[in-house]
């Protein structure tokens, strides 16, 4: 496989609820894993967000999205009134979250995976993968069911979340969070994920390929998440997020983007030299970078990324600058 070097340059904060929606009822804190769909004169990228605390200390995560001047995505055109569509009922997989997303393309049909969240007595949360569908026109959406599209199974008893899809080939590929074990931390139990993949013809029914897909390289507790898969040439490239299981909340050990290529979409060689896009010196993305999301607009090929606090600060773009 020939190797490729990556260099971004970064175009700024694209949004922050803080200084963006201050007085949005609905949009109040976070703008994470931000999801970006390329519509006719606009940019759209979906995104999660939190109300203001809640009284018992819990956070509900909901979708929304903002819409960007297709020839500079800095420039924030509309933000979104409400959620898209409201969290599951009781004791449904989605009743506490939606977060993180991914969205893609089927017709004239938008379909947006995301991760539900559920909460536990033992551990803070578990998570399964949904599926939510809509209109490119009025942005009105459906849940596809109200149980998930992709849960635990005997080989993935934890949290399955962080999902990706593309489509390549006619069929569709979805890369995953998969949790593989559970470690105590000081204050609460946090999970250990690894990167996974599972394969589909129709997008609802899947086939998990079985296997983590991703080296370490920060121990066997490292934490990988957010595959964000392009094709260049018949060769695959993979932008990821990846952190050590303990302490990310302080700066030296926050997320990170990682990279992998590969020639078959399974098989995958990590050089995190080769993404080209790290934490800034100072300001919103100086002490994490995360979930990156790709998006072909004409002539230019950009990365909207979240920033520091795991989207506390919001999230920004970059323009790929150079590949080589």
């Amino acid at each position: 496989m020939i190797g490729v070097n990556f260099s971004w340059e970064k175009l700024g904060r694209v949004f922050s609820p803080s200084a963006d929606a201050p007085d949005h009822p609905w949009i109040q804190s976070y703008a994470q894993s931000p999801a970006s769909i390329l519509l006719d004169d606009r940019i759209r990228v979906f995104f999660c967000s939190r109300e203001s605390q809640p009284t018992d200390g819990q956070f509900l995560s909901r979708i929304f999205y903002v819409d960007l001047d297709r020839r500079d995505p800095t420039k924030l055109l509309a933000i979104c009134e409400e959620p898209i569509i409201e969290l599951g009922g009781l004791g449904c997989f989605d009743q506490f979250g939606m977060n993180p997303l991914s969205v893609i393309r089927v017709g004239n049909e938008l379909r947006i995976y995301y991760a539900g969240w559920t909460r536990c007595q033992a551990v803070p949360f578990n998570s399964a993968i949904g599926m939510v569908a809509g209109s490119t026109d009025d942005g009105s959406f459906s849940r596809f069911a109200k149980g998930p599209v992709l849960s635990y199974a005997p080989d993935e008893p934890f949290t399955v979340g962080s999902p990706r899809i593309k489509s390549f080939d006619s069929s569709y590929y979805l890369w995953y969070a998969a949790g593989r074990k559970w470690m105590q931390g000081p204050d609460r139990p946090e999970p250990i994920y690894k990167i996974r993949l599972a394969t589909s013809v129709d997008g609802t029914n899947w086939k998990r390929f079985g296997a983590d897909l991703i080296s370490d390289v920060l121990g066997e507790d490292e934490c990988q998440a957010s595959a964000e898969v392009i094709a260049i040439e018949g060769h695959y490239h993979m932008f990821f997020s990846y952190r050590p299981a303990l302490g990310y909340k302080e700066p030296a050990n926050g997320y990170r983007i990682g990279y992998a290529q590969s020639n078959d979409l399974t098989t995958w060689t990590r050089d995190d030299s080769r993404a080209g896009i790290g934490m800034s010196d100072d300001g919103w993305d100086s002490e994490s970078v995360s979930y990156p999301n790709l998006l072909a607009v004409d002539d230019e090929t950009y990365m909207f990324y979240q920033g520091n606090g795991m989207g506390e600060s919001g999230f920004g773009v970059a323009r790929l600058a150079e590949s080589s």
